[in-house]
């Protein structure tokens, strides 16, 4: 624990970090100097501190927006609130919500490309530590496109930190695939030169070769290349790190964190904190509560279900899922509680949905009733699926929007599986393949004469 407190202490001294490198948001903003990393990495201390401070930025991207992008627009989550959350479950969207912006997502990318490009130089021959610490700011890179892709499709890709007039200053956007090319190959580089593991907790908030194996999974999934998606599954459910926790310690996951289920979390305490209170736990004026088709999706007998929400109610506003069962703390304070953003319940079900897709019903089956088990749900065979959920894909993705819930993945789930529209279309009229996606913020387009908005929204 000291360990994890000394780097939350670093993460939160890389906010003057961040000042430092912010204005080479080229997308976003004008350049107001032409500093170079080069005259901030001078020691492996500064190199360390510049990779905490990519960290640092990263808690910015999801302290909300894990939520907003991964849930809001989606079928398990009702809102009584305006904003953004009434905007994206009615689906009305527009440049201006807050979610719309990748302002964030991009001052990590920024930090990123200043330590990748400047750590070398640190290091008078290449080492391990060094190539770790590469591989970290590679990984955060990587996430980062991962969700601008997930979010707003083609969006301009930035790999060299900006320090001078003489650049290319209004990027153009580019063809996601390209950009996911190069999430792909940051990932694998990270698989290759991340740590294998940390000291104690550490292991969940920092980038490891696990973690980039699991997120490798995702992207796998997303590109609909399932064969690299099942060696990638792989190497996770084989790493001796991580293991399912009994259905008793389900609700630690999140409650308190650094579980052994848990592959990548991002760090949160008390002076750097997230919005988890805010969208599900003010039982009374949360931005989110359970929709009434995700509280009658659950299998009788679930024994998850008590844990995410409170069923007593007769219209329950609670997801304490965050929090612990029974949480009645009605404050709006901010949260300390880490978010988790990849654990080995989701691989094992995206590992299950790629057997089921090359054939293999058996082992998909099998990874399908490792989740179910745990839940005291009975097993599956193939016939039963079918017959109630009327296949095993769609069986495999109830159970992801059950075992994940709320964890931002729904909405990419159904966009991934092209269900969006489907499912979405009786709620709130969704039916165009192009409205997928986010507005790009009006900031950004005002900024760059460069930059076009997406089309469903011009």
């Amino acid at each position: 624990m000291k360990n994890i407190k000394k780097i939350k202490r670093t993460l939160y001294y890389g906010l003057i970090i961040g000042v430092i490198f912010s204005c080479s948001d080229i997308l976003d903003k004008d350049p107001v100097s032409s500093f170079s990393g080069e005259g901030f990495y001078k020691t492996s201390s500064d190199a360390q501190a510049g990779v905490y401070g990519i960290y640092d930025a990263t808690q910015s991207i999801f302290r909300i927006n894990f939520s907003y992008w991964g849930e809001g627009r989606a079928d398990a989550v009702n809102t009584n609130h305006s904003g953004d959350p009434l905007a994206l479950q009615q689906n009305t969207l527009s440049q201006d919500i807050t979610s719309a912006s990748w302002n964030t997502i991009y001052e990590t990318i920024s930090r990123a490309n200043y330590a990748i490009k400047y750590i070398p130089s640190v290091f008078e021959t290449e080492s391990e530590f060094s190539l770790q610490l590469i591989a970290q700011a590679r990984a955060l890179r990587a996430l980062s496109y991962f969700y601008a892709v997930r979010v707003w499709g083609d969006v301009p890709l930035v790999t060299v930190p900006y320090e001078s007039v003489e650049q290319e200053f209004f990027i153009s956007k580019t063809d996601k695939e390209l950009v996911l090319n190069q999430v792909v190959e940051d990932l694998v580089f990270a698989s290759e030169n991340c740590r294998d593991n940390f000291s104690g907790d550490n292991t969940r908030i920092l980038f490891t070769q696990g973690a980039a194996h699991a997120f490798l999974t995702q992207v796998y999934m997303w590109r609909k290349e399932y064969e690299n998606a099942i060696e990638s599954a792989e190497k996770v459910i084989a790493n001796p790190l991580y293991s399912l926790v009994t259905i008793n310690d389900w609700s630690k996951i999140f409650t308190s964190g650094y579980s052994n289920e848990s592959i990548f979390e991002v760090g949160y305490n008390e002076v750097q904190t997230n919005a988890l209170r805010i969208l599900y736990a003010i039982g009374s004026d949360s931005d989110y509560f359970p929709s009434v088709s995700f509280r009658n999706s659950f299998e009788d007998g679930d024994l998850r279900k008590d844990l995410i929400y409170d069923t007593t109610a007769a219209d329950p506003r609670k997801i304490w899922k965050f929090f612990g069962q029974g949480f009645n703390d009605e404050s709006a304070d901010p949260s300390a509680n880490n978010i988790v953003l990849v654990r080995l319940a989701d691989i094992m079900l995206l590992k299950a949905e790629a057997h089921n897709k090359l054939g293999d019903t058996n082992e998909a089956l099998r990874l399908l009733n490792l989740i179910r088990e745990r839940a005291d749900l009975p097993e599956l065979n193939l016939i039963e699926a079918n017959n109630l959920y009327g296949d095993l894909e769609t069986a495999i993705l109830h159970e992801r929007s059950i075992e994940l819930s709320f964890e931002g993945h729904r909405w990419f789930d159904l966009v991934r599986t092209g269900r969006a529209i489907s499912t979405m279309n009786p709620i709130n009229g969704l039916s165009d393949e192009a409205n997928l996606v986010w507005p790009i913020h009006e900031d950004a387009i005002n900024r760059n004469p460069n930059l076009e908005q997406n089309s469903f929204y011009k």
